[in-house]
């Protein structure tokens, strides 16, 4: 009895003495990095990284920062989202916050610079030439500059001459240059709260010393986005769309080429929609393209007018997915962007079309397909005939019984054939010449 007393005395004192520290609420430090050009690829990033921030419930957010800039549009977003964030949201700037990221880190509530970092040079520029944007663009930089430096306390003149050369802020800058902050210069007048070297020393300078870090990794299926989002891949995904259009146009009815395009079709679109580049009006171009394809397909036979346009609307819009323009305004998309996704289109286009020259009888030939395929013979030796026309029709004329798109029947004297067409469309009632005949058909055109 004793020694259950003692021990349960024994017990007691040690929760008396650890569970104030057991008790004690760790704070978390949640740090993810923005290291790339600000696109609509990094501002959804900013945004899940806030929601996982939220999840872990974390005390302060650090954002890792080395950035030249990027699209001011994205940039806004960015900005907006950290603004509205609810906790304390710090950016270490190591080495660089030029143009959108100088912004970024204005709205910050505090920032923070490793020795040789630079901040500012805000200037618009058009896409990859550098040469600045129109004033209307610059005035909007400006005046976010301006709003967001006034939100945290900082000198919203200062903030604006790191856009336009035009300002002058006695003390720091001339007229004819923007202003970009060494570290020594940001301390001076109020962007920047310290020099660090990483986050230790950040979260010490604010009196944190016991703390739980988490870094934000993004999830499996925002590694799979990022691989569908690259160059390559996105131009094998257009080869299999316009390859299975293609076969499906070749033999109607099939259905697994189109099955094959309309996967592959989704694999490309949903990574480009769920990272802001797709925009709804540019999945209406491509939705009008299979449209049209399916009307080719399915309502006028052959391979026409309507077919081409199609195919042309869906290589437009697939482009466009891969450009993160305004409504056909590339001023904010660089050159070699564009390059990129042109090749990769117009490589896709060229790879298939070769492919089908040089491999599409051994596809028809195929075990695979021979079993979606009507691929049986009829010789006249398994005893199949076939009803040859006795008469010469060449150079008669006649009228199109049905419409002709490319095939159809035709009316000679009463009687009536099948016919073809050269390949374009003959409406019902039109008169028509024979120009050939072969077996039990008759190739006809319209007269003139």
């Amino acid at each position: 009895m004793k020694t259950f007393i003692k021990s349960s005395l024994n017990w007691l004192l040690l929760m008396c003495v650890f569970y104030p520290v057991m008790a004690e609420n760790v704070p978390v430090v949640f740090e993810f990095p923005i290291r790339e050009d600000i696109d609509p690829r990094s501002s959804r990033k900013v945004s899940l990284a806030l929601e996982e921030a939220t999840k872990n419930k974390a005390d302060y957010v650090i954002i890792n920062m080395n950035t030249y800039g990027g699209a001011v549009n994205d940039a806004d977003k960015i900005r907006q989202l950290i603004l509205d964030y609810p906790q304390p949201v710090y950016v270490f700037i190591n080495k660089n916050a030029a143009s959108a990221g100088a912004l970024i880190s204005i709205a910050c509530d505090s920032i923070y610079m490793e020795s040789g970092s630079n901040i500012g040079a805000a200037t618009v520029v058009m896409g990859g030439s550098g040469e600045a944007a129109p004033d209307k663009y610059q005035s909007y930089m400006r005046s976010m500059m301006r709003s967001t430096a006034e939100t945290n306390g900082r000198n919203p003149q200062i903030a604006e001459a790191m856009v336009d050369q035009d300002l002058v802020v006695e003390g720091i800058s001339e007229e004819g240059e923007v202003i970009t902050f060494t570290v020594a210069e940001a301390l001076e007048h109020g962007f920047c709260e310290a020099e660090v070297t990483g986050i230790p020393e950040i979260m010490e300078r604010n009196g944190i010393s016991n703390y739980e870090l988490v870094e934000y990794s993004p999830s499996s299926v925002e590694n799979i986005i990022s691989i569908f989002l690259n160059p390559a891949v996105s131009s094998i995904l257009i080869l299999i769309i316009l390859g299975g259009i293609y076969f499906e146009l070749q033999s109607p009815g099939i259905g697994f080429p189109i099955a094959a395009a309309i996967t592959a079709g989704i694999l490309y679109l949903v990574p480009y929609y769920l990272s802001g580049m797709a925009a709804n009006w540019e999945l209406i171009v491509i939705g009008i393209g299979f449209l049209l394809i399916l009307l080719e397909v399915f309502v006028v036979p052959g391979f026409g007018i309507t077919g081409i346009s199609g195919i042309t609307f869906m290589i437009f819009g697939l482009t466009l997915v891969m450009l993160d323009n305004d409504f056909l305004d590339f001023t904010f998309v660089a050159p070699e962007r564009i390059m990129t996704s042109l090749i990769s289109v117009l490589a896709a286009v060229f790879i298939g079309g070769i492919g089908v020259f040089a491999f599409a009888h051994k596809i028809v030939d195929s075990p695979t397909f021979a079993k979606v395929g009507l691929s049986e013979k009829m010789d006249s030796d398994q005893g199949y005939s076939a009803d040859f026309l006795g008469t010469s029709y060449i150079g008669q004329t006649g009228t199109a019984h049905t419409v002709l798109r490319p095939s159809g029947k035709v009316k000679i004297e009463d009687n009536y054939y099948d016919a073809t067409t050269e390949g374009g469309f003959i409406s019902k009632g039109t008169a028509v010449e024979v120009i050939e005949q072969n077996g039990s058909s008759l190739k006809v055109r319209e007269l003139v």
